[in-house]
């Protein structure tokens, strides 16, 4: 570090010793940090070239890496072992299609807002429809399903699989109810009062 100048003081510092009318002290604590601030600089310089040097990491490379990770992962919950990274956040995909579309139905009321008190009207009103068969088809009317949609096709909005799949028919199910009727005890209401809904 010799010749580097100190401009307040006029001086120079040339291997550790302060000239210019310094005493040896003055020369040591200023030497010191003269040597700390450019040891700074270096670090500094060398961190901005590696970042400069260093190759972007993509989202796909964030994703691997998190891959990694959970497949090193030796303890997890049962029920998110089927969990998906979506972003930032986590989704839960569950087959229900081989349950009880009883008790799915139940579990599915939550979700468009209807309390437990509605199921008895949804038994009541799809036990009188299909008696909750996924593939009761009725050849004089199209009607299809758990629901018995009209034309069945009509439940492809709430999925692919709607021919199939109870879990799909009773969500497209209850959707239509939410938002003819508001309830299924209104569902049930009307079907009662004009034999359909």
């Amino acid at each position: 570090m010799s010749g580097i100048a100190v401009a307040a003081t006029g001086a120079t510092v040339a291997s550790g010793v302060l000239g210019g009318g310094g005493g040896q002290v003055a020369a040591s604590s200023a030497g010191a940090d003269l040597a700390r601030a450019a040891a700074d600089a270096t670090l500094d310089a060398e961190v901005l070239n590696e970042r400069a040097q260093a190759q972007p990491v993509s989202r796909a490379g964030l994703r691997d890496e998190v891959d990694r990770r959970d497949a090193t992962a030796t303890t997890a919950e049962p029920a998110l072992l089927s969990a998906e990274t979506e972003g930032n956040a986590i989704t839960r995909t569950e087959d229900h299609s081989d349950g009880d579309p009883k008790e799915i139905a139940k579990m599915l009321l939550a979700e468009f807002g209807f309390g437990s008190d509605q199921f008895s009207c949804l038994d009541s009103l799809w036990t009188r429809e299909s008696n909750w068969r996924w593939n009761a088809d009725n050849p004089t009317s199209s009607a299809y399903g758990i629901p018995q949609a009209l034309p069945g096709s009509k439940m492809a909005s709430a999925g692919a699989d709607w021919a199939t799949n109870p879990v799909t028919q009773i969500r497209w199910g209850l959707g239509y109810i939410q938002g003819r009727y508001g309830t299924p005890c209104s569902a049930w209401g009307h079907s009662q009062s004009v034999g359909w809904y």
